[in-house]
């Protein structure tokens, strides 16, 4: 049983624009705080066998100049490892996928006994097909990255029994994964928005970021 209403409304989400060498690009960025201390939140998002039981099977090397790469999808190399230290930790990698690449940071910051998670995940304009953002905006791969965070959550919050990510594919198509996938996509809307899409834009974009995230999605232009 997954509190999907509290899981969503535990993630801050924001699109602003951004540059890459002088190229205009967007950094999406969510972030959400877990009842864990920080060396336990870092060993799971460090960890190959912990990441295995929360998002992807993962191979390479996860060290500072090393290559990763995660099972059906996508690899890259690790650009800065900082392990906890005074509070705080970060790692950043290259995200590589069907031939593009676009980055990733992982930011950890200790508070008290709990640990504030922020993910940045930046792509150059032009690394994303215009006719993809205009259909699912930032949702795209939003929703994605959504769904690691609650995986991350439940995985701290019971290492032995939470779901794994198999059980998470099978969950998904579960009235409460349908759920959880509207309302990220409505969450991503929202911070489009706040970004300065305008709301009709916004919305047909979280429909189709849902219907593609639960296999709902007629290419054809309707729902």
């Amino acid at each position: 049983m997954v509190d999907v209403l509290a899981q969503l409304g535990a993630v801050d989400r924001t699109v602003q624009g951004t540059q890459i060498d002088g190229e205009p690009a967007r950094l999406q960025s969510l972030a959400q705080t877990y009842d864990a201390p920080i060396d336990e939140v870092w060993d799971a998002v460090t960890s190959p066998e912990r990441i295995a039981r929360w998002f992807l099977p993962v191979s390479g090397e996860l060290r500072l100049g090393g290559r990763y790469q995660l099972e059906g999808n996508a690899g890259g190399e690790v650009l800065e490892c900082e392990p906890p230290a005074d509070g705080a930790a970060r790692y950043r990698a290259t995200w590589e996928f069907g031939g593009g690449v676009t980055w990733l940071t992982v930011r950890l910051a200790s508070a008290g006994e709990r640990t504030r998670l922020v993910l940045e995940h930046v792509a150059r304009e032009a690394e994303v097909p215009a006719e993809m953002w205009q259909t699912f905006g930032p949702g795209a791969t939003g929703v994605g990255w959504d769904g690691g965070l609650l995986g991350l959550g439940l995985h701290l919050a019971s290492p032995d029994t939470a779901m794994t990510p198999a059980e998470g594919e099978a969950w998904a198509a579960t009235e409460e994964g349908n759920a959880f996938y509207r309302g990220a996509a409505d969450a991503w809307a929202q911070a489009s928005t706040a970004a300065g899409t305008d709301r009709e834009t916004a919305r047909r974009q979280a429909d189709a970021t849902y219907g593609f995230y639960t296999g709902t999605l007629d290419l054809g232009g309707g729902q």
